[in-house]
């Protein structure tokens, strides 16, 4: 980082992604700032910088700046568990004719989730500040974000083998193209059982999405609610429609297309006069976001996947972010991370689903406009697709 990159970073102030230190005078709080960081996206902390101010001291002399990066390996391999990696760069800033140091420490995002101090307490970021994590919740996700939980392999609490649509099952293991002399030989609890539907006698979270006669009695914000508003603004209370979907994610999937086909205009360009025309917005594309909202959502957060149509654009929300290290550049590139094993098995056979991280790739060749959004702090990931400018209000 050059002097110039440091400066405007140090304008801005702090961050959820940058921290100011004065100097290191307490093991225990910069093993919790660094912990923070680990278990969110990353970030940086800037010793030698007044936190109140963003001045540059001139306590980072060259014996400090040696002893401070010994205490800090120190803090990442024995204060937190499990121990993280850090690397520091030291940059010279010119203050009143002076030279004066500011050591910078990279922490990472961390492929570990969740990192706790030697008390066992989770450090997240919160804004600028940091806070202690206690909701299990919460917990939950970060184990998922590591890779060592899948919710959706999960059981649902008081769910029974009684909850399973046997003719679901029976659409699915037809697909699958399996011998049904063979499947009819397994007894019924255990078939279940092999198709990780069914665990400790209650369904798992997958088998509820997918197989149950009713989601929406165990899970009941696990539905999609579509909205078409007159105007531009989420504010808005006058609409054309709005109707809450319920079902398994077929039927989800099924139903917020009908929204989107009902709502939405139709073109005719040289059909004939008896065709319905071409949606104004790629149907392609359409099948493959909304594919993606139902099937990467964050299943730890109990809130709706939302449709949305306004006058200028329409909208497709899902909870939770993208998940581990992937960005909006990484799966433009068809780069792909694994939070659902068990919805993405049952999909692949049950939906048009092609899987390989290749559907944002097929959405954008379809509809160039797609924009994508990730918004880590509403914990969400948002597509907006602009309508055609010369439609009827």
């Amino acid at each position: 980082m050059n002097v110039i990159e440091l400066l405007d970073i140090i304008s801005i102030g702090e961050t959820s992604k940058v921290q100011f230190k004065r100097e290191l005078n307490n093991r225990e709080k910069v093993a919790a700032e660094m912990i923070a960081f680990s278990n969110a996206k990353g970030g940086m902390i800037l010793f030698g910088v007044e936190d109140k101010t963003g001045e540059i001291n001139d306590k980072m002399s060259y014996a400090v700046l040696q002893q401070t990066q010994n205490v800090l390996a120190t803090i990442a391999n024995e204060l937190i568990k499990p121990l993280i990696f850090i690397t520091t760069e030291i940059v010279k800033v010119d203050v009143d004719n002076e030279k004066r140091n500011v050591l910078i420490v990279y922490i990472e995002e961390g492929i570990s989730k969740p990192y706790k101090d030697l008390n066992g307490t989770i450090w997240i970021k919160q804004g600028a500040d940091k806070r202690k994590l206690t909701d299990n919740a919460e917990i939950l996700r970060l184990f998922q974000q590591s890779g060592k939980v899948y919710v959706d392999e999960m059981t649902v609490a008081g769910t029974s083998v009684d909850d399973i649509d046997k003719e679901k099952v029976d659409k699915y293991i037809q697909k699958t193209q399996k011998s049904l002399d063979e499947i009819e030989k397994i007894p019924l609890l255990q078939l279940y059982r092999n198709l990780n539907i069914l665990k400790n006698h209650q369904l798992t979270l997958g088998g509820l999405l997918f197989f149950s006669k009713d989601p929406q009695l165990y899970k009941p914000t696990l539905c999609m609610k579509a909205v078409s508003f007159f105007g531009n603004s989420i504010g808005g209370s006058d609409y054309r429609d709005n109707i809450d979907i319920q079902g398994t994610i077929p039927q989800l999937f099924e139903e917020g297309m009908r929204f989107f086909k009902t709502n939405l205009l139709h073109r005719q360009e040289r059909q004939n006069f008896n065709s319905i025309g071409i949606l104004e917005i790629s149907e392609i594309a359409l099948e493959e976001l909304l594919q993606n909202a139902l099937i990467h959502r964050d299943y730890t957060k109990n809130a709706p996947v939302r449709l949305m149509i306004f006058d200028d654009r329409i909208e497709i929300v899902s909870p939770g972010c993208l998940p581990n290290s992937l960005t909006i550049e990484s799966i433009k590139m068809g780069n792909a991370a694994v939070r659902n094993n068990l919805l993405i098995s049952y999909c692949a056979k049950l939906m048009n689903y092609r899987g390989f991280g290749s559907g944002i790739i097929r959405a954008m060749n379809n509809q160039s406009n797609i924009k994508l959004v990730n918004d880590i702090e509403g914990e969400q990931f948002i597509v907006k697709i602009p309508r055609p400018l010369n439609q009827e209000a």
